[in-house]
């Protein structure tokens, strides 16, 4: 079993019909898991209903070997688990570091040993620390958010298209300083659009389908595999 999975879920948003029909999506420590698809395929309700924010009607997750599935969102925070959505992922009036002080909000210890890792991981964020992380660009922004999801210390960070919006040389950045998230032994589970370059960082990918498993395998390899190249890469 997988440090965090999310094994045969089934359910959607409120009283609506599924949107993730028996659906599995798991990741080790020190291993980032990448899913892609189509629009409309459920990569982000799968993302978000690991992190608790919708109801299964059937299936589990699981963190180590605790069953969360019943967990709030909030519990799932105190447990080790860090989630940085798509958009309004910072607080646009207040500085960088008040960012990252933000993120401390669970630690009653001293959190400035991980202020200064992530410094060091996003040395722009140094710099621009006294700055409202509403003047800072695209790419700068996601990094204030990752680095707040970071001072919590979670074992499994949670980036829902980390790269929207940004180009290609700052996409490029971001997924180097994930590689680097990754290789102090946080577990990474990622929803990504750029799935070529998503795959080719992926210990894990998962390709989705209006809510199914189409394909689970190594990034290696679905980069490779003629039907996902064919389907989801462009050829």
């Amino acid at each position: 079993m997988s440090y965090l999975e999310g094994r045969a879920m089934t359910g959607g948003y409120g009283g609506g019909s599924d949107i993730l029909h028996a659906c599995t999506i798991a990741v080790d420590k020190g291993e980032i898991a990448v899913i892609v698809g189509p629009n409309g395929a459920g990569k982000s309700t799968a993302m978000k209903a690991v992190f608790g924010m919708l109801s299964l009607r059937r299936g589990k997750v699981t963190l180590g070997e605790r069953d969360i599935t019943e967990l709030s969102p909030q519990e799932r925070v105190k447990a080790g688990m860090a989630f940085v959505p798509q958009t309004q992922n910072v607080f646009t009036s207040m500085t960088v570091e008040e960012n990252l002080e933000m993120g401390a909000f669970i630690r009653s210890d001293d959190f400035e040993g991980t202020m200064e890792q992530v410094y060091n991981l996003f040395p722009i964020l140094k710099e621009k620390r006294r700055q409202p992380a509403g003047e800072l660009s695209g790419g700068q922004r996601q990094q204030v958010a990752v680095g707040r999801a970071l001072m919590t210390q979670p074992t499994v960070l949670m980036l829902d298209e980390p790269t929207a919006g940004v180009s290609p040389i700052v996409m490029d950045e971001l997924f180097d300083r994930i590689i680097e998230v990754r290789n102090t032994g946080i577990a990474i589970l990622m929803v990504e659009q750029n799935a070529k370059q998503a795959l080719e960082i992926a210990d894990t990918g998962y390709v989705l389908v209006t809510g199914e498993n189409r394909f689970t395998d190594t990034g290696e390899a679905l980069l490779a595999n003629p039907d996902v190249r064919r389907s989801f890469l462009g050829g």
